[in-house]
């Protein structure tokens, strides 16, 4: 980093420190707060958002308006509850197990695991908790995107590393992922973004077509991982670990491609479930379905 660099780095260390300071409770009020500014100060992405929701939900107007407003404010919530990520994990009071038993399993897991899981509830604090599943030396990692600036990207990169989970940028991941893979890791994913039509296969999510990153699911399909659908969810000032059933990629029949595909598929749909049960809690701002099939001739 740079001199400016370094000093807007210590400056976001500060600010972040007397944040923390107003704990969970300060943080999901200012993060409401937060999200209520946006609502009412972006109405371009207000007006994609209640669009998402009428057209993906078959909701009527007003109840796509009353999800989108949640929706905005759970969104702030997230952004803030980076900084709260070194105190929450596996042995948080405010965390409660959907399925202890399914817990139990990904706890005793010995394979490869690649973790599915989307900008739903609380996405920043759920690597605090994936940093913490296993002990070292075993792999912990998660795929990001990486800021461009470089102070704000070595404070949020401290943030998420806080509980053991290594950050690693989604451009130029492959061989640490397939590594990771390779000695037992559990690497996560957000697998609901937008991506691009060299990187996408074309599926079902929310009764429409989006584009798909294959690139979880060909890693996956290439380490014979597991694939586990995680999420956090919030309930009032706690939170709720929800697990679905695992894909085990050694099972998939057919063609490689068709092995890729079939996994793609598996964890959107799962990630649909996710958005289906707490749809106010999904990140409905982003412009999911912006990029388009060609269409065959």
């Amino acid at each position: 980093m740079t001199g400016k660099e370094r000093l807007r780095f210590r400056l976001l260390c500060a600010v972040g420190k007397a944040l923390r300071l107003l704990g969970f409770p300060g943080l999901a009020m200012l993060g409401n707060g937060v999200g209520h500014l946006i609502w009412y100060f972006v109405p371009s992405r207000r007006k994609l958002a209640v669009d998402n929701i009428e057209r993906h939900l078959g909701m009527s107007r007003k109840d796509a308006e009353k999800t989108a407003h949640a929706s905005f404010c759970h969104t702030g919530r997230a952004f803030l509850e980076i900084l709260l990520t070194g105190k929450f994990g596996m042995s948080s009071p405010r965390l409660r197990i959907d399925s202890p038993e399914l817990m139990q399993r990904l706890r005793e897991c010995d394979r490869p695991i690649v973790a599915a899981t989307a900008h739903f509830g609380s996405w920043e604090l759920l690597a605090s908790m994936l940093g913490q599943l296993y002990a070292p030396p075993r792999p912990r990692m998660v795929v990001v995107r990486r800021y461009h600036d470089e102070a704000v990207q070595a404070f949020i990169a401290s943030c998420r590393e806080a509980t053991g989970a290594d950050m690693i940028g989604h451009r130029n991941a492959a061989m640490s992922v397939i590594r990771a893979l390779h000695h037992r890791g559990i690497v996560a994913f957000l697998v609901d973004h937008n991506t691009s039509p060299a990187e996408a296969e074309f599926l079902p999510f929310l009764d429409d077509v989006a584009a798909v990153n294959m690139g979880p699911a060909l890693l996956a399909v290439r380490a014979k991982a597991l694939i586990w659908p995680v999420a956090l969810m919030r309930e009032g000032g706690n939170y709720v670990f929800h697990l679905q059933e695992p894909l085990d990629t050694t099972t998939l029949e057919g063609t490689r491609d068709e092995q890729v595909k079939t996994a793609a598929a598996f964890y959107t749909q799962a990630i649909e479930n996710f958005v289906r049960e707490c749809p106010e809690q999904w990140f409905w701002m982003h412009d999911r379905w912006k990029t388009k099939a060609h269409p065959t001739r």
